[in-house]
């Protein structure tokens, strides 16, 4: 991809899940971030089961951003599937994970891996702190994030990846160190999900108005508006559903007990989440 000739527009394309907006927020500014410097930017949202089903041109584009939550240490299972379906031409790209204070490492090797076997040129990641998912369900992980710190590495990392998308003799990001972790352990750890969360999204006995929205929203159709619960086999614990909720009548069961437990685990605290940085890979 060489440098932008004469008076044409630079295309990016912009490709982001976000079930509990964490991802979103940090699409939206690096997107008011590039617009600023006269790039056009155009936002694809896959969140929706219908979304990732449709034929998507990456032709028409000069540049590709990814967004993605982290889930287990990977991007999220439908994301990755969605991934394996697209041909990259060498295109440059760029990816950036939100995350909620755990299990990071292994997202940015495996997902350079599956953009390399997709024939994609991956230039630069990120990682940007986001509230928790299992906040939703009693946990206090990176409460309050992305915050104004967040934003403006956001920025940051979107000037430094449109330079990079830019220039004439693009070079792949830097090699991450491969991971203890193999392919198939990690398939076994996203099933922990429901370790943790032993009742997937159900709805209690507060007044519903059956707008339907947890059942539309789903990124895997698991929903079931009419039953008022997550269908086990398909639901991935993204609580799209419980955060877009407009009556709050969607829950979990409560695992704050767990809490403690999960901190120990990591050997970390609350605090040491709440001062993590985020951080840009070039």
């Amino acid at each position: 991809m060489g440098k932008v000739r004469g008076n044409k527009a630079y295309n990016v394309l912009m490709v982001f899940f976000s079930a509990t907006g964490n991802t979103k927020k940090i699409a939206d500014r690096i997107q008011q971030k590039i617009e600023s410097m006269d790039v056009t930017v155009t936002k694809y949202d896959i969140t929706s089961y219908e979304d990732r089903n449709r034929t998507l041109a990456l032709d028409e584009y000069d540049a590709v951003f990814f967004g993605f939550p982290i889930y287990s240490l990977r991007a999220p299972r439908v994301c990755r599937e969605w991934l394996k379906r697209q041909e990259g031409n060498d295109k440059p790209c760029s990816v950036f994970f939100t995350y909620g204070g755990f299990g990071k490492e292994p997202a940015h090797y495996y997902i350079k891996k599956l953009l390399t076997e997709r024939r994609f040129t991956l230039v630069s990641t990120a990682e940007f702190l986001g509230a928790h998912t299992f906040n939703y369900s009693g946990w206090q992980a990176a409460e309050g994030r992305p915050n104004q710190s967040d934003f403006e590495m956001a920025e940051d990392y979107a000037v430094q990846t449109l330079q990079r998308f830019k220039d004439g003799d693009i070079k792949a990001v830097c090699d991450f160190e491969k991971v203890k972790y193999t392919s198939e352990q990690l398939d076994q750890a996203e099933q922990f999900r429901f370790h943790v969360i032993k009742q997937l999204p159900t709805r209690d006995d507060k007044a519903c108005t059956m707008c339907m929205l947890c059942e539309t929203l789903c990124p895997t159709n698991a929903m079931n508006a009419l039953k008022g619960e997550a269908d086990a086999e398909a639901c991935i614990a993204c609580f799209r559903c419980i955060a877009n909720c407009p009556d709050s009548v969607l829950h979990t069961n409560d695992i704050a007990a767990a809490w403690e437990n999960k901190l120990n685990m990591h050997q970390t605290t609350k605090e040491a989440i709440d001062q993590m940085k985020s951080q840009i890979f070039l």
